[in-house]
């Protein structure tokens, strides 16, 4: 990649996202730092700049919170890509920013509303758009379609009966009663437990409630518990209508944790299950906490031409990274590198208008130079 890049947004992701960008890539990317707090930007120059060898350029954006301003103009007639770190509420206007200045755009939000925004204004575009390309929505869907592909391939039926997605960002240490702590945007947390999930269930596309179907499974010897939880599956859904019997994503926990949550949600007045109360009640008895893993897990199962099961699964365990002196979460990495990645995909000018997860070349997603060296 030699191309010159814009991220908007200087939180932790938006800081791992310029580091690793501006560290990992094979040829110099000049980066602007998009943000609207100046203290931000000057924070995040100094994390990237950091004890660094690279030289390219590292420029700073102070952003309108509405509108454009004459440093935005500038910045963006300089970019090719545009990759959208920001709050997910921000992302149809990232995403019209990225359309008006041709730069190709890639986001990380898996709200649903926002995200059906970004396609529409996508629809005609020049470049490409690639929504929902973080983890979970992201590397987990990209997961589950190498892992259909190689089921077909290998024994040859294009109807599975079931296709798995987990993840889980967790801390190392749990304790009794909530068994977790946050490693990650809390109002997240809330509001994937809230929102109703889209499956597959008898081939059909349908919405479930959140947590509402519990399971026990061990992933390289350690016990979690799973259940559904909203935003996770992308377009996978739609995509495997009729080509999958069931199809769902779920969120891992330690075990212990679920039943908990269902506690709380259970004593909610009617009128306040939303997603902002339950995010209130979690945070004054959950610590945040630094230390966290990431544990990915996607299995497909069906039947061989002989009628015998089989099933293909893959699972990775990420630990934190450190890079420069720096201290990068697991969550952090494993967010930042799918959006990386699809930067890299986008700046070979061959994708044009909206890309979905099913859209991704799964080899050489999973294969490429930053999605590789995390997810290992």
């Amino acid at each position: 990649m030699n191309h010159t890049i814009f991220i908007a947004g200087s939180g932790g992701i938006g800081n791992a996202v310029a580091i690793l960008l501006r560290e990992w890539s094979g040829n110099e990317v000049n980066i602007y730092l998009g943000d609207i707090s100046e203290e931000n930007l000057k924070k995040t120059k100094q994390y990237v700049t950091h004890l660094s060898q690279q030289t390219s350029l590292v420029e700073t954006v102070l952003m309108s919170k509405d509108g454009i301003n004459d440093a935005m103009k500038s910045a963006f007639e300089e970019c090719q890509i545009l990759l959208d770190c920001s709050p997910g509420s921000q992302a149809p206007r990232m995403a019209q920013f990225a359309k008006d200045f041709k730069m190709h755009y890639a986001n990380l939000t898996e709200y649903v509303a926002e995200t059906d925004a970004v396609i529409k204004i996508a629809e005609d575009a020049e470049t490409g758009f690639v929504v929902q390309t973080g983890l979970a929505p992201g590397f987990i869907n990209v997961l589950a379609m190498s892992l259909y592909n190689e089921f077909v391939e290998k024994y040859e039926n294009e109807k599975v009966e079931r296709i798995g997605m987990k993840v889980g960002a967790l801390s190392n240490h749990a304790h009794a009663p909530h068994f977790y702590g946050f490693t990650w945007s809390p109002i997240g947390v809330a509001t994937e437990y809230v929102k109703n999930a889209r499956v597959v269930r008898d081939y059909e596309r349908v919405q479930l409630p959140a947590l509402s179907e519990r399971e026990k499974i061990y992933i390289n010897g350690y016990v979690y518990e799973a259940d559904l939880t909203s935003g996770g599956a992308a377009n996978l859904p739609r995509y495997f209508e009729g080509k999958a019997k069931n199809l769902d994503y779920k969120t891992l926990r330690h075990v212990g944790h679920y039943k908990w949550v269902e506690g709380l949600i259970k004593h909610l007045p009617l009128d306040e299950k939303l997603p902002q109360n339950l995010e209130d009640i979690m945070l004054e008895k959950v610590p945040s906490v630094e230390d966290d893993f990431v544990i990915v897990h996607s299995s497909v199962d069906g039947f061989d031409t002989q009628g015998r099961r089989r099933m293909v699964e893959k699972a990775f365990h990420i630990k934190p990274l450190e890079i420069n002196g720096h201290y990068l979460r697991a969550i952090q990495t494993t967010t930042a590198v799918p959006l990386i990645e699809c930067a890299d995909m986008l700046a070979t000018n061959k994708y044009k208008g909206v890309i979905m997860q099913s859209d991704i070349e799964p080899k050489e997603f999973l294969n490429g130079n930053f999605v590789s060296r995390v997810y290992k």
